[in-house]
């Protein structure tokens, strides 16, 4: 194996892990820090010990630190018990490990990863990034949240989160024994005044029809990620869920689109039933296909990011999810049966999650999501529906009428 050089470690600018000897090795994240890791097994259990950043640790010495802890390790005794007080990894570093853990577990095409990083970044780094993860205290976790406590909720409550994840791997890796961001920190924060929580934006169904319209026609939408738009609203799936299809989930034989569970936020399979403007989504789809698999690829032939969705639907005052919110709104006022709206969106459990299985409930499903292709393109006028677009193509009837090429 090749060993690392000091002027390597200085000159490696693409984040991974670069191995060396003794179970040492580097890890560079993607914001261009660069960590010593020892790897090795004490008393019958696989462990990764911080050994420090390069900024304070130089090759030898962490060459030094790691032989003596596999000197340890292998004699049975435990390494954690001789650390150094310098190899307690900083805040900034521990959440880097915390993130490298939980990124094969993510499924929604490395967002979660970007949000991590950026609001840990953002909000909780200025003050204890340099600060050593044993050394964090309540009070300054107080002194992060409180500025945006009632002022950015679903911010706070997510970065509270996310710092409370960091300091349960610090516990579990033996830097520290208690939990700053515990029931001491709930304590310490004020309660909320009242005002309703955040939630995604939405639009009432009246208006929804129009926006889609709107946004259909604009010059400047990529037409995959117009395509895509329409899938997401006639599915009323997660968009995440869409922007991550690809061509061997769909049936156009039974009309259906199954999501893997695997990137179903329940972890469940769901099928969905598709209505002729999700199967007119996919028609326009089919153009666009660049060999990648994905259902709607982005300019690049990667998946599309979530912004390339919201960056359009934002400005006529909506986002993607929260059109499962205007669906769900509809079904209430239109009398639908709430294990059918429930099972639409994947929300059911138990014995209801059996129950949709069934033919019936699936059959009602695929007459919902019909009756709500209606609504879809209620605003687009007769004499544009026969236009190029596929959607625009969509007849006000309930049809299961299809085009050449869908059926094909």
């Amino acid at each position: 194996m090749a060993r690392l050089t000091a002027a390597g470690v200085r000159g490696i600018k693409t984040p991974g892990k670069y191995y060396d000897q003794h179970g040492l090795i580097l890890r560079v994240a993607p914001g261009g820090s660069k960590q010593w890791v020892w790897r090795g097994t004490i008393r019958g259990r696989r462990r990764d010990l911080g050994l420090g950043s390069v900024t304070y640790r130089t090759l030898a010495e962490a060459r030094d630190l790691a032989y003596e802890y596999r000197r340890i390790a292998r004699s049975g005794g435990d390494p954690t018990m001789l650390r150094p007080g310098s190899a307690v990894p900083t805040f900034a570093e521990a959440s880097e490990f915390v993130i490298e853990a939980h990124r094969g577990g993510w499924k929604d095409g490395g967002r979660s990863e970007s949000n991590w990083r950026s609001s840990l970044q953002r909000y909780a780094s200025p003050q204890i990034g340099s600060v050593p993860v044993d050394a964090v205290t309540t009070a300054d976790l107080v002194r992060i949240l409180l500025p945006i406590w009632h002022t950015k909720r679903e911010t706070a409550r997510k970065v509270k989160t996310r710092v409370g994840v960091v300091m349960r791997w610090a516990i579990a890796e033996g830097h520290r024994r208690d939990d700053p961001a515990g029931p001491p920190l709930t304590a310490a924060l004020p309660r909320y005044n009242g005002s309703p929580a955040q939630h995604f934006a939405s639009l009432p169904h009246e208006k929804l029809a129009a926006a889609l319209a709107k946004l259909d026609s604009s010059p400047e939408i990529w037409r995959p990620t117009a395509a895509c738009l329409w899938f997401v609203a006639a599915t009323v799936t997660r968009s995440a869920e869409a922007r991550l299809a690809t061509w061997d989930e769909v049936d156009l034989d039974a009309d259906t689109w199954t999501v893997p569970g695997g990137r179903t936020k329940t972890g469940r399979q769901h099928v969905v039933p598709l209505s002729p403007l999700a199967l007119a989504a996919l028609d326009e789809a089919r153009g666009y296909d660049n060999r990648s698999g994905l259902v709607f690829p982005s300019q690049t032939g990667r998946t599309l990011t979530s912004g390339s969705l919201s960056r359009f639907t934002r400005v006529e005052g909506f986002t993607p999810h929260g059109l499962r919110a205007s669906f769900r709104t509809w079904c209430a006022e239109t009398g639908v049966r709430r294990e059918v709206a429930e099972a639409a969106l994947a929300h059911t459990a138990g014995a209801v999650e059996r129950a949709y299985q069934r033919s019936d409930l699936l059959a009602a499903r695929r007459e919902l999501m019909d009756d709500w292709a209606t609504v879809l393109v209620s605003a687009i006028p007769r004499s544009r529906r026969q236009d190029t677009t596929p959607q625009l193509a969509i007849m006000r009837d309930k049809s299961r009428a299809k085009g050449p090429s869908v059926a094909g």
